[in-house]
């Protein structure tokens, strides 16, 4: 007997388009999120897919062609591939939408420099690298990723705080460890984190210069990077699922830079129309959980 065909219709692969598709789950941020800010940072359009049905079958290897993937976030490029695992993808689009640093951002071929950060580069925006300067660049792309992977590390604990013991298993399944883990996250690796990129940013060497802002900081460079964004997102979603811990933390002057950060970006011209609309999914039952018996002030 013949095999029905199935009516589901895969999402378009291997197809040049002109925009960004984005597969992620509906109703949270989730990592999804880290890539949201980049593009609405830049002002680059791309299409939220969120119909799991639809890119669940990007997880077959007959569907989205090798590799397969493996979970969301998926972004379908204008070239049609697909790439999977944030930091992966925004070190993709770092160089493209001119988060990469002032040299890390020129790997970019000038036809793939997109966004309103690029003006930032003024004539810049069309240089192309010399040889010997190609070395510098993926130097300042890398230090970026970097600084992303341990912000994301900081995403990960904050999510294992409530999820502990197993993934699959519900919190209410796993309450007493998440109270013993809650204690160590804030007691210890918060303040770990936190101390690690406020030492990040107050040793940056360019925004001790004239022309870096007033008083504004940034991790690499005079400009925000993927990194900022990264490091906004994961203080903006431990601020709702600890807020009596971060609210002690707030007032030590040993996070004074940390904290300034969060706010430049929160309230900055690039993203407060993004962060203010609909289009920005609430915290929740995603990454980032408020239980009031995981947080307090130590």
């Amino acid at each position: 007997m013949a095999s029905r065909k199935s009516t589901d219709q895969p999402p378009e692969k291997k197809r040049k388009t002109n925009e960004y598709t984005l597969y992620y789950w509906p109703g949270i941020p989730g990592r999804g999120e880290y890539i949201r800010l980049a593009f609405e940072f830049a002002g680059v359009p791309y299409k939220d897919a969120n119909d799991p049905k639809q890119f669940m079958q990007l997880f077959q290897p007959e569907h989205a062609g090798h590799p397969p993937h493996f979970a969301p976030p998926i972004l379908a490029l204008p070239s049609g591939k697909l790439l999977s695992q944030t930091p992966a993808i925004l070190n993709l689009l770092a160089p493209r939408l001119g988060l990469a640093g002032a040299r890390g951002s020129l790997l970019a071929p000038p036809a793939q420099r997109l966004g309103g950060a690029w003006a930032e580069f003024g004539e810049e925006r069309e240089r192309v690298l010399k040889e010997d300067e190609t070395e510098d660049a993926e130097q300042e792309r890398a230090t970026v990723n970097q600084l992303v992977l341990t912000a994301l590390d900081l995403c990960s604990e904050a999510h294992d705080v409530h999820h502990p013991i197993a993934k699959s298993k519900y919190y209410e399944e796993q309450k007493e460890p998440a109270l013993a883990c809650a204690a160590s996250f804030r007691a210890d690796r918060i303040p770990k984190f936190l101390k690690h990129f406020n030492a990040v940013l107050t040793s940056n060497p360019a925004t001790k210069t004239a022309d870096a802002g007033a008083g504004q900081t940034f991790l690499v460079g005079a400009r925000t990077t993927t990194a900022d964004l990264v490091l906004f997102q994961v203080l903006d979603g431990l601020l709702y699922a600890f807020p009596r811990r971060m609210a002690k933390l707030r007032k030590d002057d040993a996070y004074d830079a940390v904290f300034a950060l969060h706010e430049s970006v929160r309230d900055g011209p690039a993203l407060k129309g993004y962060l203010e609309s609909e289009r920005r999914r609430p915290f929740g039952m995603g990454l980032f959980r408020h239980y009031e018996e995981l947080d307090g002030e130590d």
